[in-house]
């Protein structure tokens, strides 16, 4: 379902959805995980410090099911039919030593940049914050300088039909935003 924009956007954009309707068949193949993990690797950061660091796992690899141990019950309902799953880390102090207050920022742009990668080779991608950090420690041995940021399931898109209950209603509710003259405060062209 395209979004309704107020003015045309990329095409990528306007279709982009966070599905959990993942196809529990498909695979992805080393070279569209290479590709949407180089994507990332290229997005910009503070500095040049691109403080990201991924772990990467494919369905039916140890890697996949560690990541997949640290989600919520919720999430692992759906995200254990993904393709892969990527742990998003972070180091959280700069080359010169100091702290990074904004490696969550550079990380969310290298995610933003995997996810446009993603849906251009066909793929959808989903975003979760709903993970348990020590449990995502304790499983991929994440060490001290990094802490866990983000789980991000990538896959083929399956029949929305396939869910039940609050899976199902959540994958086929309205697309909204806020409109531009909410988020705006100032400066809105007219």
């Amino acid at each position: 379902m395209k979004a309704i924009t107020s003015t045309p956007v990329n095409e990528i954009i306007a279709n982009r959805r966070s599905p959990r309707s993942f196809d529990a068949a498909a695979e992805i193949s080393n070279q569209d995980l290479i590709a949407i993990l180089e994507a990332a690797r290229w997005a910009p950061s503070a500095f040049n410090g691109q403080p990201w660091r991924f772990f990467v796992g494919k369905r039916g690899d140890e890697l996949f099911s560690q990541i997949l141990s640290s989600l919520g019950e919720f999430n692992q309902m759906w995200a254990k039919n993904a393709s892969a799953l990527v742990l998003v880390a972070s180091t959280t102090v700069k080359a010169d030593g100091s702290v990074h207050h904004d490696y969550q920022y550079d990380c969310g742009l290298a995610v933003a940049q995997l996810s446009i990668e993603a849906h251009d080779r066909g793929l959808i991608v989903h975003q979760m914050t709903g993970f348990d950090k020590e449990i995502a420690r304790r499983e991929l041995s994440i060490t001290p300088d990094l802490v866990p940021v983000v789980v991000i399931a990538i896959g083929k898109q399956d029949a929305p039909e396939k869910l039940s209950g609050p899976l199902l209603e959540r994958e086929q509710a309205k697309r909204e935003r806020l409109s531009l003259s909410e988020i705006v405060i100032k400066g809105l062209p007219a």
